[in-house]
């Protein structure tokens, strides 16, 4: 292990060995005594805010509370062992409670037991995929998202769990299953006189709370604030006599290992939820890791990040508890606290299990409604305005994504609003390349290079040569559209085009169709005594063009390292006229010399 300047540099460097598997091992073993106190306090403000956020994201997942504290503890211990990260927390995640009611609530999830079983295994499945994912090293497939995706299915994950926590919010339910449904049933319950007001009040105050100290006051944390107002308030007013729902006694004990049962049937849906909750689940934890070492001057490696992310979801999973994530959060909380290490998440997970074992009543009086408030706050938190409207401003085909994806996640569903947000990504990213940026390119006067002579009306073109420049890969999609832009530009040129060089830096691959498309646009400039050259192909290309015997079939001649030598063996080979401003003489003529008489 190295330490350099301090604990900031703990995680230097990977570690190998047991150690590069389990990192806690490392963590234990650097241990300082002089952190032991911060990591103290700070597990106990965290505890403070995981107590009421893990039971309300299990609320907004159509789980039974408890089970938010379960997702919560076992996860905790696992990170603790086997997370990169000494400062991130782990826990039930509002971008995830959707995914996770969406799917296990068709699956006959409107039972608590049921329920519990089928998140439990959605939760061993998704660890799975990730545990295999960090072993493989295919953190890479995070990639598939975007940030206009990103933002995207935030937003669709923001309306989802506000809508779905309104009616909660109101002090009543309702049965309908998907966007529009809820908001049909939601406004029928409203207009039918089912909103109990002291809910309401409560609800809403907690609302209040928390954005205020949000907005204003960052260091009181407002869902511990909230939780304190909304007990207070049933023992002052006696809420609960006049219809207001609280939690509770909790079951008492700890969380039991089982593997979760469910129906052969239900394993294509489980898995297909399984997959889009470990893309997100990655998504979310290996940028927040990053983002923590960044800031904090430390490494970590990402496929362990992966794994430890799989081992806590399968952890959960069997330990009666569901999927999990990073916690936007809860990590600056505990870091703001003071936290040095994974300890610090140790101690909130161990007091939450006492509290479990020996106060099972302590919240009690804790009212549904105001589980709801934290729920959509935490869902407000998921908008982000100002990034949705530089995207409007910056490139509308991303924002079009943006919308897509918030569309398809807000209407579709969860599930299918990230595949089809996807899908759609990758369809922009083909369009792009499909129809890409072109250029002919001219001399500008004072201005080395080549230049496009759009963007420059002055630059001069060297005659009987067509400089072309093709920014993208070539591929099957795009090379008929290459061959026909080459095929315009000679045939539209005002003086005959002896030769063709294409600029060819952008080109960083070729496929097998644009090789056949290359061959075919050779032949037929060579039928019209058109020369064919290529400058600043990249070796890997040029390594593609010799296996598709097209390297030979051009010429070993006619690849040219810059634009500016091929431009010297056109004009030697044709014996064209062309003088370039560098090669001008001074009108001024040269300065004589104070020695020689004029």
């Amino acid at each position: 292990m190295t330490q350099v300047d301090g604990p900031r540099r703990l995680l230097a460097r990977p570690a190998g060995g047991l150690e590069g598997w389990v990192p806690g091992l490392r963590t234990l073993r650097g241990y300082r005594r002089s952190w032991l106190v911060s990591d103290l306090v700070a597990g106990l403000v965290l505890t403070a805010m995981l107590v009421p956020v893990g039971m309300g994201y299990a609320q907004a997942a159509g789980l039974p509370p408890i089970t938010g504290l379960y997702a919560t503890i076992v996860p905790l211990v696992a990170y603790a062992a086997l997370g990169p990260s000494r400062v991130m927390v782990l826990g039930p995640d509002s971008s995830l409670a959707a995914v996770i009611a969406a799917v296990i609530l068709p699956l006959g999830g409107d039972d608590p037991r049921t329920a519990v079983a089928l998140a439990g295994a959605l939760a061993v499945l998704t660890g799975l995929i990730i545990l295999v994912a960090g072993i493989a090293r295919l953190g890479f497939v995070t990639e598939l998202l975007s940030r206009p995706v990103q933002l995207g299915y935030l937003c669709g994950i923001a309306v989802t769990i506000l809508v779905g926590q309104l009616p909660r919010l109101c002090g009543f339910s309702v049965e309908g299953r998907g966007l529009l449904s809820e908001i049909r049933d939601f406004l029928r319950g409203v207009s039918g006189g089912q909103v109990n007001r002291a809910a309401l009040a409560v609800g809403l105050s907690g609302i209040v709370v928390i954005l205020v100290l949000r907005r204003f006051w960052r260091t009181v944390p407002g869902v511990m604030v909230a939780v304190v107002v909304g007990i207070a308030a049933v023992a002052i007013f006696d809420l609960d006599a006049q219809g207001v729902k609280v939690i509770g006694v909790l079951p008492k004990g700890l969380p039991t290992p089982a593997f979760p049962s469910f129906e052969l049937a239900h394993l294509g849906p489980l898995f297909s939820g399984a997959l889009g909750i470990a893309l997100v689940a990655v998504a979310d934890t290996t940028v927040l890791s990053q983002s923590l070492a960044t800031q904090r001057d430390e490494t970590v490696d990402p496929n362990q990040e992966l794994r430890a992310l799989g081992a806590a979801n399968l952890a959960a999973g069997l330990f009666q508890g569901f999927a999990i994530s990073s916690s936007a959060s809860r990590t600056p909380v505990a870091v703001a606290a003071g936290a040095r290490s994974q300890l610090t998440p140790l101690v909130g997970a161990v007091t939450i299990a006492l509290l479990l074992v020996l106060a099972p009543g302590a919240l009690r009086d804790l009212p549904l409604p105001m589980l709801a408030a934290i729920v959509i706050t935490a869902a407000i938190g998921l908008i982000e305005v100002a990034a949705v409207r530089r995207l409007y401003r910056a490139r509308r085909s991303e924002f079009v994504l943006w919308l897509a994806a918030f569309l398809g996640v807000a209407l579709l569903g969860v599930l299918l609003g990230i595949f089809v947000a996807i899908l759609l990504s990758l369809a922009d990213f083909v369009r792009r390349a499909w129809r890409p940026h072109d250029a002919v390119l001219g001399r500008e006067d004072e201005l080395k290079g080549y230049h496009d002579i759009d963007r420059h009306p002055t630059a001069r073109r060297i005659p009987g040569l067509l400089l072309y420049r093709f920014d993208a890969p070539l591929f099957f999609a795009n090379a008929g559209y290459f061959r026909r832009r080459v095929r315009h530009l000679v045939s539209e040129a005002t003086r005959p085009v002896h030769w063709v060089v294409v600029a060819a830096e952008p080109i960083t691959d070729i496929d097998t169709t644009a090789a056949d498309t290359l061959r075919e646009l050779l032949e037929e400039l060579r039928q019209e005594q058109v020369t064919l050259a290529f400058a600043e192909l990249k070796g890997p290309v040029k390594d593609c063009l010799r296996r598709y015997e097209l390297f030979e079939a051009v010429g070993p001649d006619r690849f040219f390292p810059t634009i500016g030598t091929a431009v010297d063996a056109y004009v030697d080979a044709t014996g064209t006229t062309w003088i370039d401003w560098e090669e001008r003489p001074d009108p001024a003529g040269p300065v004589p010399s104070p020695d020689v008489p004029r």
